[in-house]
């Protein structure tokens, strides 16, 4: 990547869509300090991850694309466990704190299961579960909603939209394109060899197809239904929701 601009405001909910191999995990490890820039600097909490990572780490949530890498305990409990143990904090706390991230989660049943033999949505909440015990600041989630069904996303979203009004703020990679409308405050577009290619609202990068395309990621059909609709110069703003549509459509439609 190069030339990467990237400013995320706290208590912002942001956004880094590209198809694969565009450097979504890439510029999350920057923020991470798990990669340093060979040019430019990167600063979180006003220190340089690669350089100062462990003075903000408590700080900080992380749910990694590949959860085998983050899941190192037997037992649910004491992977989730694991982060609030190593800070110091006593087995009561510890305890209580797992059981309210599990049962926010949903996965209370999961507690006492071996890691090893849960399906892969399973060890995705478990690993969610772990980055978010500690209530950190900044929540970073590469791919979250990777082998979950439609059902465990909407939830998934729902969860996330109520930490971030309690103060988190969190940066989530996805190809997903239907999730930004739900969920983003803003939204880069990432392009293999290229860094950022664009960025704005969810209204903004849905009125951009050739950016989504360059990006390899399809535009929704309705999106390309509305942009078809402003070409013939109809006067219609282009829907990130589904009952916006249906209601411009409705009212093209009576007129």
């Amino acid at each position: 990547m190069c030339g990467l601009d990237f400013v995320v405001a706290r208590g912002e909910r942001v956004v880094v869509l590209g198809g694969n191999g565009s450097g979504k995990t890439t510029l999350l490890y920057h923020i991470l300090g798990l990669l340093a820039p060979n040019e430019g600097s990167v600063s979180v909490f006003g220190v340089n991850p690669a350089e100062a990572y462990n003075a903000i780490r408590e700080r900080i949530g992380v749910l990694l694309q590949n959860v085998d890498d983050q899941i190192l305990s037997p037992t649910v409990q004491e992977d989730i466990s694991f982060s609030p143990r190593n800070y110091g904090y006593g087995k009561e706390k510890t305890d209580r704190m797992v059981e309210q991230v599990l049962a926010e989660l949903g996965v209370q049943h999961l507690r006492d299961k071996i890691c090893h033999y849960l399906s892969g949505g399973e060890k995705r909440k478990v690993a969610l579960a772990g980055a978010l015990v500690m209530r950190p600041e900044l929540l970073i989630l590469d791919e979250p909603f990777e082998g979950l069904d439609n059902r465990s996303r909407a939830e998934l979203v729902t969860l996330l939209n109520a930490y971030n009004r309690a103060g988190m703020t969190i940066i989530m990679s996805t190809h997903d394109l239907n999730l930004v409308a739900a969920f983003a405050d803003r939204v880069y577009v990432l392009v293999r060899g290229h860094g950022v290619i664009t960025a704005g609202t969810p209204s903004d990068i849905f009125m951009q197809a050739d950016a989504l395309k360059a990006s390899n990621i399809d535009p929704p059909l309705l999106t390309e239904l509305f942009l078809k609709l402003r070409d013939r110069g109809i006067a219609v703003d282009v829907p990130i929701h589904i009952d916006q549509a249906v209601n411009d459509l409705v009212r093209l439609v009576r007129n």
